[in-house]
């Protein structure tokens, strides 16, 4: 990640990680006191990757997951085709985030 944007980084991290319990690939929670390498320890992930153009660093571009989640998503755009996302959403700030999704049947 560009030096330019680690510090923006590491503030919308600690933010989504104090403020989100489940991942948001595979719709369950999150053990905050796994450490990394452990599958299902916390990780954030770039809902629209760096390499398809995401920021890196804007809020609104980064979501909790567990980290074989984010590995398995990869670098895959995915969609949110739910009608009733407001029943599985959580407001944080002035933004509505969506607590699972099946990423799998909406990649391109």
């Amino acid at each position: 990640m560009d030096g330019g944007f680690q510090t923006q980084y590491e503030k919308n991290r600690k933010t989504i990680l104090a403020s989100q319990e489940i991942c948001a690939i595979c719709g369950k929670p999150v053990n905050k006191k796994l450490k990394f390498p452990n599958p299902l320890s916390p990780s954030i992930d770039h809902i629209i990757p760096i390499a398809k153009g995401g920021h890196p660093a804007d809020i609104e571009n980064l979501q909790l997951t567990h980290l074989k989640c984010n590995q398995a998503k990869a670098t895959k755009v995915v969609f949110e085709n739910n009608k009733n996302l407001s029943k599985q959403s959580e407001t944080i700030s002035n933004r509505v985030l969506p607590q699972s999704m099946n990423w799998a049947t909406y990649t391109v």
